[in-house]
């Protein structure tokens, strides 16, 4: 009797198996985890080809100190929490950003980055006290350019660009600017004076409702056509007027920069989302990249082949 009623038991569970993959919960579909700091956990529908570079995420972990005047204080969003990103959205390469929560101490990017290896790279922050060691040594862990956050101000000034861009430019890295597009319209002459590459954070924090029609969009325009600017065609929540899931008002601005310049175009998550009190989904997200660029050869062009031109990655050969 006992052996009939494990039988029964196995059989029933099979059962039970076989009906859940039927209705459309196969196994990894039934292990379906959320991502911390992200709404949502369906996959996105666009798959990401090999070595897609999400080129804009940070790391925060309450080991390491906070700035003093620091004003985005999020909780910890850890190398762990970042790899089920990966994992849901399909990209393999990274780039650890130094956020404003800690000012010039790029250790707990430097960790992240330690703990997402081989195929990561870093942003970092410095001020004009750095020195030439330590950006050497930042140099050999991965960094590849210098953050100017200059909406959540703080470790960081304009007068800064100049003499900092003149020496991160010897070691090949570039500057990345994070302002509004009013800030980067009234700094156009100093942009053009600037010997290193400039990447622009979050298509420049245009107006999304004013769009192309903006006059940041015609500097930065400008300033690719020099041949050395690049933008992040990212943040699609941040100055929007429309919101999930279409962003259809960033969607319009985000096409206008691929239409001009494909070659001069990075994507990235800007996971944890840290100015964002609701969390996107960063399936929705990465899916705006079908209506940003619709052929896929461009796709490839944004996320894989121009993250290994800005950041150093090793090409595909």
């Amino acid at each position: 009797m006992a052996d009939t009623n494990m039988q029964r038991r196995t059989l029933l569970q099979a059962l039970a198996g076989a009906a859940m993959t039927s209705a459309g919960f196969g196994l990894g579909q039934s292990r379906a985890e959320g991502v911390p700091w992200s709404s949502g956990t369906e996959a996105p529908k666009l798959k990401a080809p090999t070595n897609a570079c999400d080129c804009h995420m940070h790391i925060y972990d309450a080991r390491f100190p906070v700035a003093p005047n620091a004003t985005l204080k999020p909780a910890d969003a850890k190398p762990d929490d970042y790899r089920l990103l990966q994992k849901r959205i399909g990209t393999t390469r990274n780039v650890v950003v130094t956020p404003s929560t800690y000012g010039t101490d790029n250790s707990c990017t430097l960790d992240g980055m330690a703990k997402l290896a081989p195929n990561v790279r870093g942003v970092a922050v410095v001020d004009t006290s750095v020195s030439d060691a330590e950006l050497k040594r930042l140099h050999e862990l991965g960094i590849r350019g210098i953050r100017f956050n200059l909406v959540q101000a703080g470790a960081t000034t304009a007068e800064m660009l100049e003499p900092l861009s003149r020496r991160v430019n010897e070691l090949g890295w570039h500057v990345q600017i994070h302002m509004l597009g009013d800030g980067i319209v009234k700094i156009e002459d100093t942009l053009q004076r600037l010997p290193s590459p400039i990447v622009f954070d979050h298509m420049g924090r245009i107006p999304k409702d004013v769009g192309v029609e903006h006059p940041a969009f015609t500097t930065i325009r400008r300033l690719i056509d020099k041949g050395r600017t690049w933008v992040k065609i990212s943040g699609a929540y941040m100055d929007t007027k429309v919101g999930p899931p279409s962003y259809a008002d960033s969607t319009r601005l985000a096409q206008a920069y691929v239409k001009a310049a494909p070659e001069r175009m990075v994507w990235g998550s800007d996971w944890p989302h840290p100015t964002e009190k609701d969390k996107p989904d960063d399936a929705v997200l990465f899916d705006l990249l079908t209506a940003w660029a619709p052929e896929e050869a461009v796709r490839n062009r944004i996320l894989v082949d121009n993250p290994a031109t800005l950041y150093g990655f090793a090409k595909a050969t």
